[in-house]
């Protein structure tokens, strides 16, 4: 028996409240129940033969996701873009670029996706440009433009350095300007919350630049919720605004946004990639992720993980976190938990964590009262993929970014460009998982996944503002939802024992269990096994 973790005698009762409260958006409370669902494009599915995924080919497997139990989905960018870091460098906000189709094809995936049940988001990308957007061509044309954040050369020192960050103009404006990640990805000026005489290049989040810059956001999301897109996962959030060391002003200028939206577009969420949800929510988004920054999602996925076959992991990490960002928020529903996503969180099938390992980390993650992010491909155990090549700014980040497997066909059914002209290579492995097969076998991971989420969101005692008592945080993870269902998830390769003191084990019928006994007030857990049990009589 593995005994990491503290055996609680009566259990500990986390302070969820029983009554779902609204998010801040008066009718956006959606997203509490939500089950996301997010998709790079390149790679999700090819329809014109391009090698390269479009919005036609999400809106032909709207039924894969409606069929899922999948209620919105964020796309990452498809605007049009030069390319530097994959549609990360905008270069026009209010258009769609060619390989992915139009505008009209945008209303018509919202419109489907609508009528399954299904919003969609758009990745918003506030904080820069692609150093092709006009803004920023027009910036290089006038040195009195404060659209972004320059400094001229009597502000540089005068040994011909550069502060950190800063590039040297490409066109005729003297100077450097700002970048936010890539060289080729100017920082939109929204002022800096302190003043220093060191940096006199600074202008404060009230002068004209900023003030500007922030209304053109609002015309931005105006546009897309206008065409029918639900809401934006909001882009390195929390860098928005400069030298703010307690994130004060960048906070007030997301609640500007989120009291704006509440007054135009009351149904729209704003998601951040902030990775703080105590600090984040009550900023004014309506959610915020657990991000592989952190280490309440490390403690889980990637550092001594929870979730390895080791066993040497914790679970209290996570639960402690989550625990403080509930209470922050004040109410349920603003913690957002990927296991992966298209920057440098990985896959549950990892390369070191195996197929047989991940069904337990969904009867986890389905069942916590969190709001679940599935990165396309982790419903069938699709794998990470090394030694693939740089695309479009990847840098290393390509590996879990390889075209998504619909069935055992040319391709694996993504596209049907000769190989040599994917976006990225399809994963080389012969039993590489796809989603046709498995929608065939009723063991597969796939349905597993799809009967969790149809169990979540068909017993309130599993949503995400019902209590959580959990009796055990190390192997097996054992909790209460809801005084109804229980559950128990070991990751670890070995065997293991709980004594859980709820009189009512006797009598408990699996909804999904993996071949764990019971006997007594005693539950044993085989490796890598999970169980879902109903206790009501």
């Amino acid at each position: 028996m593995i005994s990491t973790g503290a055996l609680v005698a009566g259990a500990t009762v986390l302070p969820i409240s029983q009554q779902r409260l609204p998010m801040a958006g008066a009718d956006g409370s959606w997203l509490a129940d939500a089950v996301l669902y997010q998709i790079y494009p390149q790679t999700f599915a090819d329809t014109d033969g391009s090698g390269v995924g479009d919005v036609q080919g999400i809106i032909d497997h709207l039924d894969h996701l409606q069929w899922l139990g999948v209620t919105a989905v964020w796309m990452n960018p498809i605007f049009p873009s030069p390319l530097t870091d994959a549609g990360y460098d905008v270069s026009d906000y209010v258009g769609v670029h060619e390989r992915y189709g139009t505008q009209d094809d945008v209303a018509r995936l919202t419109d489907e996706a609508r009528r399954r049940g299904i919003r969609i988001l758009f990745d918003l990308v506030a904080g820069h440009t692609s150093d092709q957007h006009p803004w920023f061509q027009n910036s290089l044309q006038d040195s009195g433009d404060d659209r972004f954040i320059w400094a001229s050369p009597d502000q540089l020192p005068p040994d011909g350095s550069l502060p950190d960050g800063f590039v040297a103009s490409p066109g005729p404006r003297e100077g450097a300007f700002l970048k936010n990640f890539y060289d080729t990805q100017p920082a939109i000026n929204y002022g800096y919350a302190q003043m220093n005489s060191d940096e006199p290049w600074r202008q404060p989040v009230d002068a004209e630049g900023p003030k500007r810059n922030r209304e053109a956001m609002r015309e931005v999301m105006d546009h897309w919720l206008k065409l029918g897109v639900s809401g934006f996962r909001c882009d390195m959030a929390a860098s928005l605004i400069k030298d703010d060391p307690d994130l004060a002003e960048t906070g007030k200028l997301w609640g500007e946004m989120a009291a704006w939206l509440d007054e135009n577009h009351p149904d729209a969420v704003l998601i951040s990639e902030w990775g703080d949800p105590a600090v984040a929510v009550p900023a004014g988004f309506d959610g915020d992720f657990f991000f592989q920054t952190g280490e309440a999602w490390k403690s889980l996925w990637q550092d001594n993980p929870y979730f390895g076959a080791d066993g040497t992991g914790t679970a209290k990490t996570f639960i402690d976190a989550w625990k403080d960002a509930e209470a922050a928020i004040g109410r349920p529903g603003g913690v957002l938990l990927p296991s992966a996503n298209h920057d440098t969180a990985l896959r549950l099938n990892n390369g070191v964590r195996t197929p047989e390992e991940i069904p337990a980390a969904f009867a986890f993650w389905l069942t916590w009262p969190i709001v679940p992010l599935l990165y396309y491909g982790e419903e069938i155990g699709m794998r990470l993929v090394e030694g693939l090549p740089d695309v479009e700014g990847s840098d290393g980040r390509q590996n879990n970014r390889t075209p998504m497997q619909w069935n055992d066909g040319p391709n694996a059914g993504f596209s049907t460009a000769p190989a040599d002209e994917l976006y990225l290579p399809i994963d080389p492995e012969e039993d590489r998982p796809n989603v046709e097969e498995q929608r065939g076998d009723p063991g597969s991971l796939l349905n597993l996944v799809q009967r969790l989420i149809a169990l979540r969101a068909n017993h309130q005692e599993l949503g995400i503002a019902a209590e959580v008592e959990v009796f055990h945080d190390g192997y097996p993870l054992t909790y209460l939802r809801g005084d109804r269902f229980l559950v128990a998830v070991n990751p670890s390769r070995e065997s293991v024992v709980v004594s859980v003191p709820d009189d009512r084990l006797a009598g408990a019928r699996p909804v999904e269990d993996s071949g764990v006994t019971i006997s007594g007030h005693e539950i044993t857990v085989p490796g890598f096994g999970y169980a879902v049990l109903d206790l009501r009589p």
